[in-house]
């Protein structure tokens, strides 16, 4: 099997191609979705990862990976049905999710913030993250998201503040893929210490995979999604 990537392709194009890799660049901190603009062969730099390791890992996973994964399926569908799809499968999860998780945050923080002063900063960000992510989202269904298909319309008017208004859409990813960063720092990777309880551990699994589906979330949108009108 012939892998369709090289050293000096994109990372986000590596995860168009064989999406199950985005687990191996979240493992070495390797930025897919709002930095995935970037050449794998940079990528790298600063990370504990030699480049050709991770081709090897890569590779890998390409060939043990369908390619009718979620992702893959995406690229070729229709931006009213990748539309759809962010709405039904990342949009309305994340609402309940962010408000359901948030009251656990909370107990967390309050119970063992004393001793584990890194919780008081996970209350923190959590609560920035979920605003953020609460606001941006509604405006996205609301207005962003219709604007953007109106591009594909050659007589729409005013397609630079349209196009202004995507561009604006990608900053808010970039805000919360710092805040997302920022939780898996100071948390270690997620990883809750020894003396941690089923809540604290709970926590910290659910950020995790809050932020496993906010980075694919993002991705389709900044590297399938917008692309084919910016």
């Amino acid at each position: 099997m012939t892998v369709p990537f090289t050293t000096d392709s994109l990372v986000r194009d590596i995860v168009n191609e064989a999406p199950k890799t985005s687990d191996i660049f979240k493992k070495y901190r390797i930025d897919f979705c709002c930095g995935g603009n970037t050449p794998l062969s940079t990528a790298v730099n600063g990370k504990r990862v030699e480049l050709n390791e991770l081709m090897e890992e890569l590779t890998t996973v390409y060939e043990s990976s369908e390619q009718s994964d979620d992702m893959a399926i995406w690229t070729n569908s229709s931006s009213e049905d990748i539309i759809q799809h962010i709405i039904e499968r990342y949009h309305r999860p994340l609402d309940e999710e962010l408000h359901s998780l948030s009251p656990y945050v909370t107990k967390v923080a309050r119970v063992h913030g004393e001793n584990h002063s890194e919780l008081l900063n996970v209350f923190q960000l959590f609560n920035e993250l979920k605003k953020e992510l609460l606001e941006h989202t509604e405006k996205e269904e609301a207005t962003s998201l219709p604007l953007l298909l109106s591009l594909e319309d050659p007589q729409t008017e005013n397609r630079e503040e349209i196009i202004a208004t995507i561009r604006e859409l990608e900053k808010e990813h970039d805000h919360a893929g710092d805040i997302l960063k920022q939780l898996r720092e100071i948390t270690n990777d997620f990883t809750p210490p020894a003396d941690a309880c089923g809540t604290y551990r709970l926590v910290y699994k659910r950020l995790e995979m809050l932020e496993g589906d906010t980075f694919m979330h993002v991705h389709l949108e900044n590297n399938i999604l917008f692309p084919r009108y910016i």
